[in-house]
């Protein structure tokens, strides 16, 4: 058979599956075999839904043919979306190794970024992202089906497997492999935008993939552990260079020092007087939450998060037989991948072998075990997820410390760092450091801090079905309330009563459901309804709650419409799918009940050690937040603390702050790009380049010190992921305001500079609002 037939038939095969008659077509440019789904040039498809957008068509500056989709997102819209729905599922599965494409042309003077969200029959997402430049025309591609969405590499997204001039979108969450032949639904959206945006969608196409270069993921790090493969600005050659920025930087930072008007501890050293209690606490002040210092200035948060070293490794794929390296004592009070770099003994070593060849050959340099930067291999026992369960792991960032600062004596290249560390707060204008500070910082005393611990252990769990991180406890197993309070005499013994700490975080980012429906938000207690009392502590508990509350199986009945035969029957395990008014308003009530015992013996246990220095909560993740939740927190929290992943603090999205008025605080955000650093996943929340990063991080900032229960913002990270993958979960992002290299971003930095300057007029005087 002739390939002209054989085209026609694949494309005449794809005009039910694609939806949309007579637009179908095989584009042979480039090698390129496609399959239309919708090219625009005879109207929109059926399956079209504008969703929440303003859409038309047009045909100046389409990118592809005459006539393209323009789509307009407003920004008083938390989410703006539209869809091409399936009339029946599209059935892909034929194709082989496929993506999805799409001509994108971005028509505003700002960056965008647009999600991808395909759904299968069974409602599964895969969701990806990119960011588009302003006023760029691209094309943009979701890799659907190959031998790359079958392999787990350690990294959250890995490098192309083949070159073009195309822009892969890049993994953000979901089902990497969808059920092809079932395909309900191609879905784009914005979140969260500050300005209205609009774009130009054309040729939305499947397309098969070219070969797969089997190289892909070899030789992707350098010495320094920066990419192998590309060149960028900030990019260290030697030693030497290295080494003459590190004293160059150490030279304008000891000549600019301070920011200017900055009391002691951070705080408004021109501004308003309180009362100085010696130690941080929370006022309102003209309708305004805020943080007094101890000497009691007005103060605002202004944070880098993560100044450790902990969490800086990735995997060598090498590991030891020599079990021993692999023991957990039950009694930690740290989850392994805060801990820091673990060496191996000698005598493991002799153990070694490569457990992963396709980790071990991502490298181009591994020092060997007698070399002088050995010393900053380590070894994780456990991992989040990725290929490997544990294994031998090795911190780049630490080894450029050594290389950047020297050693004069043991370590002294990390008391280097902390100095210039802090040198950077005070002249960046930061005024204090982030959740997961390393507590070696606490008592130098130079710049305000928040302390941390995490309550894990051998208690028992329950499931919100949502699951991110680990299950959730179960705080009324006695067993919790014992680690929690473990956990608070290490953390009251590392802070010892320093007014230098503002307050202590405890856990993070906990999976209690969201408000998105009733079952996620009351998840918790819905699955944990299902088991017996005897096997769940927090189960018990409800059926205590309900017979409490009903003199009777048959009251409880009539009220939740059910038929439970007896109480005998409820405490051995119930399922609920009605949720009717008064089953929900009894769900309420136990997820209250359940949030506020986790708060309540956290806030206890830190007040007895701890009892001068505030409460920051558990940092709650936008997708693990519940009104009862929240309630529940602000009971025992002296801060309210969230964080909160997107381009901008939408003004909607925090409408509930005026309801719990309490003074809250962004534990974590940040903004990342791939075009100028060599990385190749920009992070949760994409920007263009580097400047167009500083620009989003302005924005994202004025938000926060604009909105008056804000009392600060932390940046998610102080330093860049590893390029080939952190240990604990693979992140390979741009979070960093230094590199692996421990090189500042510049644009960054000025940014910073600029809203630090500007930070306590706008937030409490008469500052220019931008």
């Amino acid at each position: 058979m002739n390939k002209i037939l054989t085209s026609t038939l694949i494309a005449a095969s794809l005009l039910s599956a694609c939806g949309e008659k007579n637009h179908t077509h095989v584009q042979q440019e480039s090698s390129e075999k496609s399959w239309s789904i919708s090219n625009f040039e005879q109207g929109l498809p059926t399956e079209f839904d504008a969703g929440n957008t303003k859409s038309s068509l047009v045909n100046k500056n389409a990118p592809e043919g005459k006539q393209a989709l323009r789509i307009d997102f407003s920004s008083d819209e938390l989410r703006s979306d539209f869809s091409f729905k399936a009339k029946k599922p599209w059935d892909w599965s034929q194709y082989g190794n496929i993506n999805l494409a799409a001509d994108i042309h971005n028509l505003s003077d700002e960056s965008i970024q647009i999600y991808l969200e395909i759904k299968d029959a069974t409602g599964w997402p895969h969701i990806r992202s990119v960011s588009i430049p302003a006023g760029y025309t691209g094309t943009y591609y979701a890799l659907l089906k190959g031998p790359q969405l079958e392999l787990d590499s350690g990294l959250r997204e890995d490098p192309k497997t083949w070159q073009s001039n195309d822009h892969k979108m890049f993994w953000m969450r979901g089902a990497k492999q969808l059920k092809l032949d079932q395909i309900s639904s191609i879905n784009f959206f914005v979140e969260s935008m500050k300005n209205d945006k609009s774009l130009l969608i054309d040729n939305l196409r499947v397309r098969q993939n070219p070969d797969v270069d089997a190289n892909y993921l070899k030789d992707l790090t350098d010495a320094y552990g920066q990419s192998y493969k590309f060149e960028y600005p900030t990019k260290v050659k030697s030693d030497e260079q290295l080494k003459a920025l590190a004293d160059a930087e150490i030279a304008q930072l000891n000549q600019q020092g301070t920011m200017a008007d900055r009391s002691q501890f951070g705080g408004w050293a021109s501004g308003p007087k309180l009362k100085a209690t010696g130690y941080f606490r929370t006022e309102k002040v003209n309708g305004k939450w805020a943080i007094v210092d101890p000497e009691g200035h007005l103060f605002f948060s202004s944070a880098l998060a993560n100044i450790r070293i902990a969490n800086t490794t990735t995997f060598t794929g090498v590991d030891f037989k020599d079990d021993s390296v692999r023991y957990i004592d039950p009694e930690d009070v740290t989850p392994e991948d805060s801990l820091g770099i673990r060496p191996v003994s000698k005598e493991a070593q002799k153990t070694r072998y490569v457990s992963s060849e396709m980790r071990h050959k991502m490298f181009t340099w591994l020092p060997d075990y007698d070399h002088d930067l050995a010393n900053h291999y380590s070894y994780r026992r456990s991992s989040h997820k990725g290929p490997l369960s544990h294994g031998e792991t090795y911190s780049f960032y630490q080894a450029n410390l050594e290389r950047r600062y020297g050693e004069d004596y043991p370590d002294s290249y990390l008391d280097a760092w902390r100095d210039i560390t802090i040198k950077r707060f005070k002249n960046w204008g930061f005024t204090s450091t982030g959740n997961w500070t390393d507590a070696s910082f606490y008592q130098m005393n130079q710049v305000p801090y928040f302390a941390n611990g995490w309550i894990i252990g051998d208690f028992k769990t329950v499931s919100s079905g949502q699951d991110v991180w680990s299950r959730m406890p179960d705080p009324f197993d006695p067993e919790f309330k014992r680690r929690a309070i473990i956990t608070a005499k290490v953390i009251g013994e590392e802070i010892k009563n320093n007014p230098w700490c503002i307050g202590i975080f405890v856990d993070n980012e906990k999976s209690w459901g969201n408000n998105s429906s009733l079952q996620k938000r009351y998840g918790i207690v819905l699955n944990t309804l299902t088991r017996e009392d005897s096997d769940s502590p927090l189960k018990a508990k409800i059926s205590q709650m309900m017979q409490a509350k009903y003199p009777s199986i048959k009251a409880l009945n009539t009220i939740w419409k059910t038929d439970i035969e007896s109480w005998a029957s409820f405490s051995k395990g119930i399922s609920i799918t009605d949720l009717n008014a008064g089953v929900v308003a009894d769900l309420a009530d136990m997820s209250f009940a359940y949030a506020n015992e986790y708060f309540k013996i956290v806030h206890d246990a830190l007040a007895d050690v701890a009892p001068n220095h505030m409460y920051m909560g558990v940092r709650m993740a936008a997708w693990g937040l519940t009104t009862e939740a929240a309630n529940a927190a602000a009971q025992y929290a002296d801060i309210m603390s969230y964080n909160f992943y997107r381009e901008y603090a939408h003004p909607k999205a925090w409408e509930f702050l005026a309801d719990l008025d309490k003074p809250s605080l962004i534990g974590e955000f940040h903004m990342g790009a791939t075009s100028d650093t060599g990385l190749y996943h920009p992070g949760l929340i994409l920007a263009a380049d580097q400047q167009d990063r500083a620009q989003m991080y302005k924005d994202y900032m004025y938000s926060i010190i604009d909105n008056p229960y804000m009392v600060g913002a932390h940046w998610f990270q102080y330093l860049d992921s590893p390029l080939t993958g952190r240990a604990h979960d693979g992140e390979n992002y741009n979070t960093g305001f230094v590199t692996i290299t421990d090189v500042p971003y510049q644009e960054m930095v000025n940014a910073a500079k600029e809203v630090n300057a500007n930070l306590y007029q706008r937030k409490f005087g008469n500052g220019q609002q931008n």
